[in-house]
């Protein structure tokens, strides 16, 4: 369990990190001073990003803790099924506030991967140890987001 909660720490760490940087005027913490920020990371982009860190801060622990709720209990499996499906809601609704169609796209890409991994009880199936958990909650979340970060790093 400690590994689960370490991994959902780690993660959120990492997308907040991420979408530093995005500030619209280009002064983020990642931007140098003296320079101009990224051609990609515009005022819409910006908002998307800090709405999709939003969204990943607000649905995290819900999956986190469902997820791991199904490394002991296999009929947990239907409350991390809706979790997932939440989180891939929050990720659409996020990017789609974007006026770049590119991040919108990847938005919808990201949210429909976790869509799809929602509904797939084989998937919820593989979950047994807090070994699973913590896989499902790093690279896999990271495999599912990273269309999305790519425009909010």
């Amino acid at each position: 369990m400690r590994r689960a909660f370490s991994a959902l720490l780690t993660g959120g760490l990492l997308l907040a990190a991420s979408a530093c940087g995005t500030a619209p005027n280009g002064s983020g913490p990642n931007t140098p001073a003296g320079t101009a920020a990224s051609a990609n990371v515009t005022p819409a982009v910006g908002a998307a990003c800090e709405a999709l860190s939003q969204a990943y801060t607000k649905n995290m622990a819900p999956y986190a803790q469902a997820l791991t709720a199904v490394a002991t209990d296999p009929k947990a499996v239907a409350e991390a099924q809706q979790a997932l499906a939440a989180f891939a809601t929050a990720v659409k609704e996020a990017t789609a506030i974007s006026a770049d169609q590119q991040l919108q796209a990847a938005g919808k890409e990201a949210a429909e991967q976790m869509r799809k991994k929602s509904a797939d009880t084989k998937y919820f199936g593989t979950i047994k140890t807090p070994d699973d958990v913590s896989k499902a909650m790093g690279p896999t979340l990271s495999a599912w987001l990273a269309p999305v970060q790519r425009h909010c790093s």
